[in-house]
């Protein structure tokens, strides 16, 4: 993997966030809390960047599970301002008024964009800008649902690895709890995201990094990780068909 100064990064990423807020002209920033070391590591970032007070966190469970506790203990150990909003009932009436069954993805995409809305209308009524908790792991695979918690003013963590961001958030004491846990959407119940992905986020990045920063062949790749090829050529049909997620919509030149 890449060898980064973490204290340059962070120093980094702190600024980006001052200056993304002096630049609009907002009063804060707001962004999904869900209990997971990304959103916690940008809650850190946010609160170091511009203050405690100008930060808000929006808790939107669908299962009021562990997650939610993670996420009131980051909320509780910075001191920022937070709000829990159970969208259960919110998706639930969706659903009904679709006058169809969802599965469990197509669920949880709804999820997703229910929380995009509900950060939107309260970043509209406050004047506030929304960060992102996406890292760059699942950025390039795919691994987010499009205008849902992929849509956000600025994400910070875009261009970390997964990896990486595990690192920064031990830097910034994030509780350990949080940073050991399973990664998960908390989209269903027993979700993680490695499941989902088909492979761990340690050998995902590893994979990731030579495939696109170091543009390595694909027999080189497997043969320098000592993995089969078709680990390779998996990750690699990831990003291919991820493509359009990380666009905006295109259409014929005329």
């Amino acid at each position: 993997m890449r060898s980064l100064d973490y204290a340059e990064v962070i120093s980094k990423l702190v600024s980006f966030i001052q200056e993304k807020v002096e630049e609009s002209n907002v009063k804060g920033v707001i962004l999904g809390i869900s209990g997971g070391v990304d959103s916690a590591t940008v809650a850190y970032l946010a609160t170091k960047a511009i203050g405690k007070e100008k930060v808000l966190g929006l808790v939107m469970p669908y299962y009021m599970n562990k997650d939610v506790e993670d996420a009131l203990l980051v909320c509780n150990n910075l001191g920022i301002n937070y709000k829990v909003i159970n969208i259960k009932s919110i998706v639930n009436e969706f659903e009904k008024n679709l006058g169809f069954e969802l599965n469990n993805v197509s669920k949880g995409n709804i999820m997703a964009r229910i929380r995009m809305i509900l950060l939107y209308a309260h970043a509209n009524s406050k004047n506030y800008l929304v960060l992102g908790t996406s890292n760059r792991s699942e950025f390039l695979t795919g691994y987010f649902t499009k205008w849902g918690d992929s849509a956000s003013d600025y994400a910070p963590l875009i261009n970390l690895y997964k990896t990486e961001v595990w690192n920064i958030a031990r830097i910034l004491e994030v509780p350990s709890e949080i940073i050991n846990k399973k990664p998960s959407a908390g989209l269903w119940e027993g979700q993680t995201d490695e499941k989902d992905l088909g492979i761990t986020y340690k050998l995902l990045d590893e994979i990731l990094y030579r495939l696109v920063d170091l543009k390595m062949k694909k027999e080189n790749i497997a043969r320098d990780l000592n993995i089969p090829l078709k680990k390779v050529e998996y990750v690699e049909s990831l990003i291919k068909k991820s493509e359009h997620k990380r666009k905006l919509p295109l259409g014929p030149e005329i």
